[in-house]
């Protein structure tokens, strides 16, 4: 009988037991309610506690920082680009006590962050224009690109006044979310939560304007192509006249040079053969004989047919090799050489 009662006691107390003791993990922190209604302070350190068994309940939270993943959603620019916007944030629970009472759990927690961090993610996107969103840096003027300008110099026409021109910065990305966060913190505390941070996971461009968007980006670079042509066929056009204009300087310098290098060749040859032809009578005669072989052989080729008289001083050797011998009247004289005996005085002015 004794035993049978002692069984029952322990029984009892290990009942008891394990409805009032509890554990708490490092990770985690824990709400007691009682009948659905918190009840003392939040549990914040790990261990072992006790609770009222059977009455009070015990609720996990989790300590740790968490993961808020919103969905993506169109959102509109302040330059009226529509972009597909995807945001995403870490938090807390800094407040055990007060994020029960108002949200329960996890769940409605993501869904009030969804709620709050989009609205103001939006307010922020509509703020700005597109280039401020997706630009890391900021404090950029408005400059014109010189990779997409036309010569420096030019005066840019009004096809191209547009083209290459990058526009002011003044706030980047990373401002941008700093005022999400900021915007969002004081709405997000009244749950018992705290937001660590929010970031741009990615920010592009609607798939129904994606398409005019593109088409516009390549019209643009086939302008700037343009005028990359047009300012290389004119920079093509200057340098082929520059270079004609000093090929036409170095042939007519080279010509000139030429002509005096000939000039003065012909002058000295002229000299030698006169020194070396004027130291006798015979010596004069020999080289009067030779240049005019010469002269001969540039005049009287295959197909040259030639009327002269004669008495003609150019051919008077074709009559006789005697240049002393004097021309006379008639038709033929015993000193007149034919035709045929031509080659014997071209071979002969050779020697």
């Amino acid at each position: 009988m004794k035993s049978s009662l002692l069984l029952i006691v322990v029984l009892a107390l290990g009942i008891l037991a394990s409805s009032g003791l509890y554990t708490v993990s490092e990770t985690e922190q824990v709400v007691i309610t009682q009948f659905g209604m918190p009840v003392g302070e939040p549990i914040k350190h790990a261990g072992l506690h006790w609770k009222t068994p059977f009455i009070e309940t015990i609720n996990r939270l989790d300590k740790r920082v968490l993961e808020w993943d919103g969905p993506s959603a169109n959102m509109t620019t302040k330059d009226k680009v529509i972009v597909v916007v995807d945001v995403f944030g870490r938090w807390e629970i800094s407040d055990p006590l007060v994020f029960f009472r108002q949200l329960t759990d996890e769940r409605r927690a993501l869904s009030r962050l969804d709620d709050i961090l989009a609205s103001e993610t939006r307010i922020v996107i509509a703020k700005h224009d597109f280039i401020e969103a997706v630009r890391t840096t900021k404090d950029r003027k408005a400059i014109r690109d010189v990779t997409n300008t036309t010569t420096v110099g030019s005066a840019p026409s009004s096809a191209d006044s547009r083209l290459g021109v990058l526009p002011p910065i003044i706030f980047g990305r990373v401002e941008l979310e700093a005022e999400v966060l900021k915007n969002a913190i004081p709405k997000i505390e009244g749950y018992g939560i705290k937001l660590l941070d929010v970031r741009f996971k990615r920010i592009d461009y609607d798939p129904s304007v994606s398409q005019s968007i593109h088409q516009r980006m390549i019209s643009e670079r086939e302008q700037i192509a343009k005028l990359h042509r047009a300012e290389g066929e004119g920079e093509a056009a200057k340098i082929n006249g520059e270079r004609e204009r000093d090929l036409a300087t170095i042939e007519s310098e080279a010509y000139r040079k030429v002509q005096e290098m000939e000039g003065t060749a012909d002058a000295k040859a002229t000299e030698i053969y006169a020194k070396a032809y004027n130291q006798t009578p015979e010596a004069a005669q020999l080289f009067e004989f030779l240049k005019t072989m010469e002269t001969y052989k540039q005049l009287i080729t295959a197909d040259t047919t030639m009327i002269f008289t004669t008495d003609s001083e150019l051919f008077r050797f074709l009559k006789s090799s005697n240049p002393q011998a004097k021309p006379t009247a008639g038709i033929a004289t015993p000193e007149f050489t034919p035709l045929n005996k031509l080659p014997t005085l071209l071979e002969v002015g050779r020697q």
